[in-house]
């Protein structure tokens, strides 16, 4: 198979390539349905990519991965399985997809939250519901002996 290609975009502005020689695909039975090729057909794709080693990555964007694929990864081994299509050509490219999903939102930076204050709209709008909640839980009270009835 070819190299793995990202487009341009948030964290890899000149988008990423992952050489096919760093990828590593295994092949298994798949469970589910087949048909007549089902004891025979290795349909399963797992697809292994190091990423302490990979090429396609810079230290920063190396570190980013690293950090918020941890849960995912073995070592520093990341693998995806792929098992939702019959034939093992459309089960190998659902995995490169996968893997291309997982590389793009993982470079991604972090946005960074701007702290804004409420408009004076907003906090007048807030204000007023309380004032209507309160006073209609004041009106549910029972008459108190001050109060003209």
């Amino acid at each position: 198979m070819p190299d793995l290609l990202l487009p341009p975009g948030p964290g890899a502005p000149h988008g990423l390539r992952v050489p096919a020689a760093e990828l590593a695909e295994q092949f298994s039975h798949a469970s589910g349905p087949g048909g007549q090729g089902v004891n025979t057909a290795d349909s399963r794709v797992q697809l292994s990519l190091d990423l302490a080693q990979t090429t396609a990555l810079d230290d920063v964007q190396r570190q980013r991965v690293l950090e918020r694929l941890a849960p995912r990864l073995a070592g520093t081994v990341l693998i995806i399985s792929a098992a939702e299509h019959r034939s093992q050509r459309r089960n190998r490219v659902a995995a490169r997809e996968r893997l291309a999903s997982l590389l793009r939102e993982a470079v991604m930076p972090v946005p960074v939250r701007r702290a804004t204050r409420p408009s004076a709209g907003s906090r007048r709008r807030r204000l007023d519901a309380k004032r209507r909640r309160a006073q209609t839980k004041r009106r549910r009270r029972p008459p108190g002996p001050g109060d003209q009835a």
